[in-house]
């Protein structure tokens, strides 16, 4: 055996090499070290991440046996425990209190698919783990109980101290409100722009969302009322950008990215995705169709500097699945699944690398 005085400091001493690769802070002052158990020539201990869907989990577990080994003893039995905890900037908030984080996932035009993109990342962030809403924000045309198979399914109504409120529909283990739910299908809903954002905040204030980790907040094409309405009732986490490959859907994007960027309103701009980067038929699942151009979503991202999410593929499945009101991703089809599960990893760290390095969003206020 090593010649090494195993202690609960000799541990924490060991631990505070390793680095979060992420954060470049080392574990032990981000105080992600938690319960060091010793036993006789051994050590157990929990990591506590900044998400479930962590995509250097296991990057992480590796450097620190090796800093056991390394610091104490070569001998030693280590066992980690990987929980999570995820990170947040909302502190004491008066409207939508349990939730950590609020996601806007836009998009500068219609049909890029943005929809179908925050259906998939609810369920690849659910199923590592996290607890996960949607607010489908496009009052005038709402997709999410199509694809969520809830076209039948209204949500439940209640009073609580002489007010009324709502909770969410619960489909594939994401809770959801949409005014899809609230009118019957094939309804149109003639609104003006008021109507439509006090509709919006009162999915916020009227409804029961309880403890969530993300809620995606799924909004309209453009830049509009409802965008404003958004920034001025919730400060915003962060926001995603979802665009085709294709020139004119990459100019409204960018119009769409800007519009975060303005100084009133702040939102830092978490990644881009881009949606049908390319086609694969199911028959030949390692072709590469570039039929709506390539590279556009880089561009874009490398145009702002910000980080590239993910690369959604067009695949047949994934339009099929969205028909049938079962994402693709909770079907397990394999193309899809991989995409949209590395996008959301890439999401999740990007959340973390926000709440660590910027202050909390503020709500806009508008004279």
């Amino acid at each position: 055996m090593s010649d090494y005085r195993l202690s609960t400091e000799a541990v924490l001493r060991a631990l505070s090499t390793v680095e979060e690769p992420d954060l470049k802070r080392d574990i032990v002052s981000l105080n992600m070290v938690k319960d060091v158990v010793l036993g006789i020539g051994s050590v157990r201990f929990t990591v506590v991440l900044t998400t479930p869907a962590c995509p250097l989990k296991e990057v992480i577990r590796k450097r620190c046996e090796d800093a056991i080994y390394t610091h104490i003893g070569a001998d030693i039995q280590v066992t980690i425990d990987m929980t999570s905890d995820v990170t947040s900037t909302r502190v004491n908030a008066p409207t939508l209190p349990g939730v950590k984080n609020i996601i806007a996932v836009s998009s500068g035009k219609g049909g890029v698919g943005k929809s179908t993109v925050t259906a998939n990342l609810a369920i690849a962030l659910h199923k590592s783990g996290a607890k996960v809403g949607i607010i489908d924000a496009d009052i005038y045309g709402p997709s999410m109980p199509t694809m969520f198979g809830a076209e039948n399914i209204q949500p439940r109504i209640f009073q609580v101290d002489g007010q009324t409120r709502m909770e969410p529909i619960q489909q594939f283990g994401i809770k959801m409100l949409s005014m899809g739910l609230l009118v019957a299908p094939g309804q149109a809903v003639i609104w003006r722009g008021t109507m439509a954002g006090r509709a919006l905040q009162q999915f916020f204030s009227d409804a029961d969302w309880g403890e969530l980790d993300y809620l995606l907040i799924d909004l309209p094409p453009g830049t509009g009322d409802i965008h404003l309405t958004l920034v001025q009732t919730v400060p915003v986490t962060g926001a995603i950008i979802v665009t085709t490959p294709q020139k004119v859907a990459l100019a409204d994007a960018t119009k769409g990215l800007s519009m975060f960027r303005q100084p009133q309103i702040n939102v830092p701009v978490l990644g881009v995705i881009e949606n049908m980067s390319y086609f694969t038929p199911a028959e030949l699942p390692d072709h590469k169709y570039y039929i709506f151009g390539k590279g556009g979503g880089q561009l874009l991202a490398d145009q702002f500097d910000v980080p590239m999410l993910g690369q959604i593929p067009l695949v047949q499945s994934i339009r099929e699945a969205g028909d049938e009101g079962r994402p693709a991703i909770s079907a397990g089809e394999p193309i899809a699944t991989e995409a949209f599960q590395a996008t959301a990893e890439a999401l999740a760290q990007q959340v973390a690398i926000r709440n660590a390095s910027l202050d909390r969003t503020e709500r806009v206020q508008v004279a």
